[in-house]
């Protein structure tokens, strides 16, 4: 059985797989550089395809991690269509345009939130933002070495999808939360992505969150899906992370421009963010680090044809 077939059979024997996207294989072109002193862990939160809630997830994860005390900042890296800015209420003045024309800094960028989270706004409805080069993707990476004082995490939010700029986000982070949903297309497209992150770029670890889920099964359901076909054709460990269920509230929250987990912090959701936010804690040491490719505070001065 070929892997294609797998996906098919496993994941719904009616559909068959959709074509992955082709991306570039540069990681045997990447430079070995020095290792790095890390001083901001940073966690990538992807999707793979469009609807599954990721920006959602990012955004009330890196809410949940201020409100408990931590020193977040939370990166919209879907450029162009950047939306983390709505989701909170907030009217950023400029955008990463400004930055890569060199008429601001990325802490000029810097937009305080609640709680003391710190955005910094992607851009929306900005065309030269959506047709970003891989070297201006790098360019924003290394843009982060200067930071004043780097925070305790960085959550960047990615784009939908499976493109180059996805993964070269993903790939310079940390860690990689990938989230899914009940849909077909969301578990395939998620296995699109890992299999890109683990064969082009090395990454071996992912963590899996179950979003808009009914019950506690129907998520677990979902994972040992994702994680017996990735089990079957990739060598990469996947982590359970849990599940935020389907809750009006939640709705509610994006109505208002606000965070689930600020404006109803009892609520379902609410209390499944804040989980996902207290087990970071547990994820022990970066799964892969000082891979040689460029990175989120890696501290070199890296060409951005090399990454």
């Amino acid at each position: 059985m070929n892997q294609a077939a797998g996906l098919h059979n496993l994941f719904s024997p009616a559909r068959p797989l959709r074509e992955e996207r082709d991306v570039f294989h540069q990681a045997a072109a990447l430079r070995p550089i020095l290792p790095r002193s890390r001083i901001t862990r940073t966690i990538a939160v992807a999707g793979g395809k469009g609807g599954v809630g990721k920006t959602t997830v990012a955004v009330n994860l890196a809410m949940a991690m201020a409100m408990a005390g931590r020193d977040v900042m939370l990166l919209d890296a879907d450029m162009g269509v950047a939306n983390v800015d709505v989701q909170l209420g907030l009217n950023p003045m400029r955008h990463m345009g400004h930055l890569l024309e060199g008429l601001c800094t990325l802490q000029d960028l810097v937009i305080p939130a609640q709680h003391g989270l710190k955005v910094i706004p992607g851009g929306s409805g900005v065309r030269r933002l959506a047709k970003m080069g891989n070297g201006e993707h790098a360019a924003v990476i290394r843009a982060f070495d200067d930071l004043i004082q780097p925070p305790e995490f960085l959550v960047v939010d990615t784009a939908a999808g499976v493109a180059d700029n996805v993964a070269m986000f993903a790939a310079a982070s940390d860690d990689v939360l990938i989230v899914v949903c009940d849909e077909l297309a969301s578990l395939t497209d998620a296995y699109a992505l890992i299999k890109i992150l683990a064969h082009d770029f090395g990454v071996r670890r992912f963590h899996i969150v179950a979003n808009m889920v009914r019950q506690a099964g129907d998520a677990k359901k979902l994972y040992e899906k994702l994680a017996r076909v990735c089990g079957r054709f990739l060598d990469v460990a996947l982590d359970y992370m849990g599940m935020v269920p389907h809750d009006e509230w939640l709705r509610q929250a994006i109505r208002r421009q606000g965070a689930v987990v600020d404006l109803w912090p009892s609520s379902r959701a609410a209390m499944g963010f804040k989980q996902l936010a207290g087990a970071v804690d547990t994820w022990g040491k970066p799964a892969n680090p000082d891979l040689g490719r460029i990175a989120f505070f890696s501290g070199q001065s890296v060409p951005a044809a090399g990454w």
